[in-house]
């Protein structure tokens, strides 16, 4: 086995030299599928079109050459790792690149895909009003991030990451795939032996102050938000979801969380359109006393 490693870019690029030429500076995903031209989504958050980037059809051969150099390559990186492999799908970290290698039996011809974040923002750029920017500082500590695919949930959730590492807070992530952007002082998990429990069991441990969850897809997500909440961690959670009503809606189904367990889980919602913060919610629990009501002959 070769164990050499890469540790600079220009050994990293000529690994995957073929799958980079398909990105320019707008480009957030290529898409390379068997039987079909190459495509690519261009353009910017809330403004995604999928463009053809060549006539040529590509074979099986081509993908299959792709798809082993993108696996060395992440072997032998330091900065890169292979976050899922199953039969027929394979899940990669290489460096900034998110891709996913679909084959048979998994899937009916080959693909490979592969999503570059092309923005990265800090808190301060998106302009947010001075009452919210105090209520993230000093109140927030259930934050729901709702947005469609691709309407910048991410972008914004490692954007409160690094806000609250600057303010003296330790901060986690737990992520499937690790690919938020993040400075080097946050620590990104990953499921422990495939699971996010076990991962957040051991994050108790560490005591951070914020764990950045991205994203909240099943049952054991949300139950492992509400856990690490209920012990006191300040939780920041990303979920597709097309409105902030829509994202509670998924908290509380299925009894995930207790419906008056909610505002103690959740007590923000941000909820993100074209790269920008379209409507923030808040949430809270009023107990009234029981009033007697009579009614005339």
């Amino acid at each position: 086995m070769n164990e050499e490693w890469y540790d600079d870019d220009e050994d990293l690029a000529e690994e995957i030299l073929t799958l980079e030429a398909f990105f320019d500076a707008h480009t957030m995903s290529v898409h390379l599928v068997e039987n079909n031209p190459p495509r690519a989504k261009r353009g910017e958050p809330g403004n995604w079109e999928l463009v053809e980037l060549s006539d040529r059809l590509l074979t099986y051969e081509e993908l299959d050459v792709l798809a082993g150099a993108i696996l060395e390559t992440a072997e032998k990186d330091r900065r890169s790792f292979i976050e899922i492999e199953e039969q027929g799908a394979v899940v990669v970290q290489l460096r900034n690149l998110r891709i996913a290698i679909a084959r048979r039996p998994f899937a009916d011809k080959m693909e490979i895909s592969a999503i570059r974040p092309i923005v990265k923002l800090a808190l301060e750029d998106y302009k947010l009003n001075e009452k919210l920017m105090k209520r993230l500082e000093a109140r927030a500590e259930g934050i729901l991030i709702s947005g469609s695919p691709g309407s910048g949930k991410s972008t914004f959730a490692a954007a409160l990451a690094e806000f609250y590492s600057g303010k003296g807070n330790v901060v986690k992530t737990l992520e499937q795939p690790r690919d938020l952007q993040v400075e080097e002082a946050i620590v990104q998990y990953s499921p422990l032996d495939g699971s996010m429990e076990k991962a957040a069991d051991v994050l108790l441990l560490v005591r951070p102050d914020y764990v950045v969850y991205d994203e909240l897809r099943k049952n054991s997500d949300f139950q492992a938000y509400s856990d690490l909440r209920s012990a006191g961690v300040g939780m920041v959670g990303v979920v597709h979801a097309g409105s902030a009503i829509d994202a509670l809606q998924r908290l509380i189904l299925g009894g995930r969380v207790e419906l008056g367990q909610v505002p103690s889980t959740v007590d923000t919602v941000v909820h993100i359109e074209d790269g920008r913060v379209a409507k923030v919610s808040s949430l809270s629990l009023k107990v009234k006393l029981p009033t007697l009501r009579t009614w005339g002959p």
